[in-house]
């Protein structure tokens, strides 16, 4: 008698690759799922954020400009302005943003009645400076500043020119630092369109100071 043959019955030792070949299947398909960002109730999901290759600007606000002279939207004393002795208040600052080569200052008036008017321009400052002390001399290249240069103001001056506003209200002064990435190669006396054409692409964060004075 020949052996008996039981058809659609696979021996055991197939019916156990069959079943580890379909684990494998459920397992490849539970991966490719989970790779597309699905997840179970109360399961953790895998951060998708690429990690920082470097430290970034520091964020707008943390780099801080005052004056012992005044604080933010306060009133400049009467000795910083046309109606006093005329010269520049002290300014110190926290550190600057990261990437930061050099600094520039620019004082401006926009509620000038013809248009803003620039009351000071001060640029190549290292970036190691931390403050400039009150009284700058008016001076291409004042001394104690690390090599800084002042340019024009908008009298065709050059340094500091302190507020002096037709009787009225309040202006309002806009002292702006900025971080630059880069040092500005332009000769003491420039124009302030200069520095800022100077400037372009090149400000990695800025600090700012505002007072007020009327007449």
């Amino acid at each position: 008698m020949g052996p008996l043959v039981l058809l659609g019955v696979r021996p055991k030792r197939h019916r156990q690759a069959g079943l580890g070949s379909l684990l494998a299947l459920v397992c490849a398909a539970a991966l490719s799922f989970g790779m597309l960002g699905c997840r179970g109730k109360g399961a953790p999901m895998a951060s998708t954020t690429r990690p920082a290759t470097g430290p970034g600007p520091k964020p707008a606000g943390s780099w801080s400009l005052t004056s012992e002279a005044f604080s933010y939207n306060e009133r400049i004393p009467a000795k910083y302005t046309c109606e006093g002795e005329d010269t520049s208040p002290d300014l110190s600052w926290t550190d600057p943003p990261t990437g930061a080569a050099e600094l520039a200052l620019i004082c401006d008036d926009p509620d000038a009645p013809a248009g803003t008017w620039t009351h000071w321009v001060l640029y190549g400052m290292p970036v190691s400076l931390r403050a400039l002390p009150a009284g700058i001399p008016t001076t291409g290249s004042p001394a104690d500043l690390g090599g800084a240069r002042q340019g024009r103001n908008s009298s065709g001056d050059t340094g500091y020119q302190g507020p002096c506003p037709p009787p009225g209200p309040d202006h309002q002064y806009h002292f702006r630092l900025y971080a630059l990435d880069a040092p500005v190669s332009l000769p003491a006396g420039a124009e302030r369109a200069d520095l800022e054409k100077a400037m372009t692409g090149h400000i990695v964060g800025h600090a700012e100071l505002v007072g007020l004075y009327s007449r």
